[in-house]
């Protein structure tokens, strides 16, 4: 199953990037034995200043057709990283070939796209910065694919 991370803004050079690549790299180690992946990573820039609309606009252009859309809000599912694990095992067993994680800019995700969405994930009820949530996502992506794949990343 690709894997989609689809986000608004341009992450530079840094430590966050950084961390983004290895936890993608580990990731596609990681994955590729079990079915999962690559990860490709689109990112999309509103230069008009049109805001969440246009942003929407942009990620749906994104988005491969077909594709089961996650969006990572504050007000979706709270999950275990075991249970999350067990969703993309789903996805993936039950054919689907392409999965979309969308990440709005800094004022989310706009209400209509969220709506679209097959599945809305939060990493907690805090809102975190829209760049650093790439980074988590990697993280839980590596670690969901050390979890299906018996490693021992995962210490539960």
């Amino acid at each position: 199953m690709r894997i989609h991370i689809c986000a608004v803004g341009r992450l530079r050079n840094g430590s966050e990037k950084d961390l983004l690549e290895d936890y993608l790299s580990r990731f596609d180690r990681t994955g590729r034995g079990i079915g999962l992946g690559p990860v490709q990573m689109i990112e999309v820039d509103d230069r008009k200043g049109g805001g969440m609309v246009a942003e929407a606009a942009l990620l749906e252009k994104a988005l491969p057709k077909g594709a089961i859309v996650c969006a990572l809000d504050e007000r979706g599912t709270v999950e275990t990283s075991p249970k999350f694990a067990q969703r993309l095992a789903a996805w993936r067993d039950g054919g689907t070939g392409d999965l979309a994680f969308i990440i709005g800019g800094a004022d989310g995700i706009a209400a209509d796209l969220r709506a679209r969405s097959d599945h809305a994930l939060s990493f907690g009820k805090m809102v975190w910065p829209h760049m650093l949530v790439r980074v988590m996502l990697s993280e839980q992506l590596y670690r969901a694919a050390s979890i299906l794949s018996g490693g021992p990343y995962h210490r539960a």
